[in-house]
């Protein structure tokens, strides 16, 4: 999505100098804010089509600015954390972050991060293809390799939550809540039983997954192994 609109936000100028830098040079609209309270106000006012947005900042932090964000935009937000701020970080993708890179990260890995965002808030297709498996959202059903595969409708729901944000780092919390109800949240022994069931039927080996992938103390990630 060559010239998305995308507001940076970091209190550290240097970074936000270099974001703004790459960005634009990658054929972005970029605008800046160094305060929380400051995305939220440039954000209501020129609603951004992407956020990269910093976890630790005066006043707002982050986490609530991606809470109040939630509230009315589902603009794709990609936080910046450091080593160390595992529970803000897991608590920003509670609230509805979409993924995040470690500081000092790679600008390579931002812009790839970002441009798999911004892909993903294209208009849904009811068929969809990741590497072997083709999933109809419509029909409920699973193929792999041309095989129908037989999942229950947990096991479906589980696999569509998955499919349909290819990418993107869930959450144990946000798993529990869009397949299972809000009741579920802290079930996390729950959704492993699961996991490990559905990896069963669309693995070619269960024990070294090659689409659900887990990131240890976080949550699950779904990919294409050819891409």
């Amino acid at each position: 999505m060559s010239g998305a609109r995308i507001l940076v936000v970091d209190d550290e100028p240097q970074i936000l100098s270099a974001l703004e830098t790459t960005l634009r040079g990658a054929g972005y609209d970029v605008e800046t804010a160094a305060t929380g309270e400051d995305a939220l106000i440039q954000a209501s006012v020129r609603p951004p089509e992407g956020v990269i947005l910093d976890l630790v900042l005066p006043g707002r932090s982050g986490v609530e600015v991606c809470r109040e964000l939630r509230e009315w935009s589902d603009a794709p937000v990609l936080v910046l954390s450091v080593i160390g701020e595992e529970q803000e970080k897991v608590a920003a993708l509670d609230a509805g972050a979409d993924d995040y890179v470690t500081k000092p990260f790679g600008m390579d890995e931002l812009l790839a991060r970002l441009r798999a965002l911004l892909r993903r808030v294209a208009p849904a297709e009811s068929l969809l293809t990741v590497g072997d498996l083709e999933i109809d959202l419509e029909k409920g059903a699973v193929r792999r390799d041309g095989e129908l595969v037989q999942l229950t409708p947990h096991e479906f729901g589980l696999l569509r939550l998955f499919a349909t944000n290819e990418g993107k780092l869930l959450t144990h919390r946000t798993i529990l809540r869009e397949v299972w109800g809000a009741a579920y949240q802290s079930e996390s022994h729950y959704l492993h039983v699961y996991v490990s069931q559905l990896r069963r039927k669309i693995e070619h080996d269960p024990t070294r997954p090659r689409y659900l992938l887990t990131e240890t103390g976080t949550g699950y990630r779904f990919v294409d192994p050819k891409s």
